[in-house]
């Protein structure tokens, strides 16, 4: 196929997309405390299981849109999704800036969740398109800049609100910047359509690789109805209880119905625990590791520029180990550093105990999307999609699960509990990793 597009350009104006995504957590999780109960320093005087609400949209608001932009990205094609993300991101800032209480705050979480969840929809299967022969290397790379962004935004938040004791919303302001320079980017620019589409894989061969189409869709909804509490669901940890239910039907859908492969239904299942063991521990890093004698956001900025370094350096120990290998090793290090921080009590120790649980997330996210791209490829950018939509709608269920278990516990509980979520993950990892630890990469024909 020829190329005519700068793949330079498009890789740089991706990145700054992502960026803007990754500066909306970083706020977040410094802008929580601000939200927060009067006696602890807040302003607004939320308690966390509500904050957690306020702030649930950006993770089920993420769902919606990347999973919509999965199914409709041919049809609309990619530029469009291009230029949404961009819009929705435009308004949701602006809102963000302007919130005063519970419901601005969740209206702006739910304009920045729909374009946080259109970037990925967009610009992960662009970064598959434009690198066919280097996906995972490329996707980690592109994935530099979430907690590369994290770094940056949790630094500007130690410097402008910690110690000039800045206003929040000119720190918020700094959205602005990069949404800029990626609009600009972008003008003007002819962007190529998926992979999928450009080797003749059908519509319909693209929901077989899914395996399981019906129960995957279905579980989604139900799962963002959970978290926006249009049903409810029983307290406590049975959100377990229902991944796996969603894993059972799945592989029966894919087994019995679709005739095809369980991989992709397997994927999906972890994909639910890898997202929610790092995007919600990260989110509630401020509540988690406020006693620590440790500023929390010089915390999170540290365990964000680890994996931004272990992200950019991904090709050659994916190439070493393959992508199954990297994600056991990912879930054991994950699991060490969550307990580990647990049953610390000194700023040294937390340290330790983060620098394991940085190592550990740093390859879930684009080692589970390049896995996908290279194994599953008919998948298309609906599975792509599907994975991202699945770890955020998980995360927006057990943000407000956590906030409740700190109201009702301690820091230590909550941690111990999000901890049970990697070690699942050990067990899973493994028995794939006997299974695919010599498969190759398929590789689809361009027309």
């Amino acid at each position: 196929m020829e190329q005519n597009y700068n793949k330079l350009r498009l890789f740089i104006g991706s990145c700054f997309a992502l960026l803007v995504t990754a500066l909306t957590f970083a706020m977040r999780a410094k802008i929580e405390e601000i939200f927060g109960p009067v006696e602890n320093g807040g302003v607004f005087g939320l308690n966390k299981e509500v904050i957690g609400w306020a702030f649930s949209p950006a993770f089920w608001g993420f769902t919606i849109a990347m999973v919509l932009g999965g199914f409709i990205i041919d049809i609309v094609k990619t530029r469009t999704l291009v230029w949404s993300a961009f819009f929705l991101h435009l308004v949701g800032s602006i809102v963000f800036i302007l919130a005063d209480s519970k419901e601005t705050l969740f209206v702006a979480n739910v304009f920045i969740g729909l374009g946080n969840g259109t970037v990925e929809a967009a610009f992960n299967p662009l970064i598959a398109t434009i690198y066919p022969k280097n996906k995972t290397k490329m996707l980690n790379r592109f994935h530099v800049w979430f907690p590369g962004g994290i770094v940056i935004g949790s630094l500007l938040a130690y410097l402008l609100m910690d110690s000039l004791e800045m206003n929040w919303q000119i720190y918020a302001g700094l959205l602005f910047i990069p949404l800029a320079i990626y609009g600009l980017i972008f003008l003007g620019q002819k962007i190529p359509e998926t992979e999928r589409f450009t080797s003749g894989v059908s519509y319909g061969g693209m929901l077989k690789a899914i395996g399981a189409p019906v129960t995957i869709i279905v579980s989604m909804t139900l799962m963002i109805l959970l978290a926006t509490n249009v049903i409810s669901f029983p307290v406590g940890w049975m959100y377990l209880a229902l991944i796996g239910l969603v894993f059972a039907a799945s592989i029966i859908e894919a087994v019995f119905v679709m005739k095809e492969k369980v991989i992709f239904p397997i994927i999906f299942t972890f994909m639910l625990l890898t997202s929610s063991t790092e995007l919600v521990t990260n989110q509630w890093v401020n509540a988690l590791l406020g006693g620590a004698g440790v500023s929390p956001m010089l915390i999170l900025a540290m365990i964000s520029g680890i994996m931004a370094v272990g992200r950019f350096f991904a090709g050659s120990l994916v190439h070493r180990i393959n992508p199954v290998g990297v994600l056991l090793l990912s879930s054991t290090f994950s699991a060490i550093g969550i307990y580990m921080l647990s049953m610390v009590n000194s700023p040294a120790m937390t340290i330790v105990g983060a620098i394991f649980f940085a190592i550990g997330i740093t390859y879930f996210w684009p080692t589970m999307l390049g896995f996908t791209s290279e194994y599953i490829p008919r998948s298309g950018a609906l599975g792509l999609s599907l994975l991202g939509g699945a770890g955020f709608v998980s995360a927006s269920m057990f943000m407000p699960l956590m906030g409740r278990i700190m109201e009702e516990n301690n820091t230590d509980v909550a941690l111990q509990s999000m901890g049970v979520l990697p070690l699942i993950l050990i067990v899973g990892f493994s028995i794939l990793f006997i299974s695919y630890r010599k498969k190759k990469p398929e590789v689809l024909q361009q027309d």
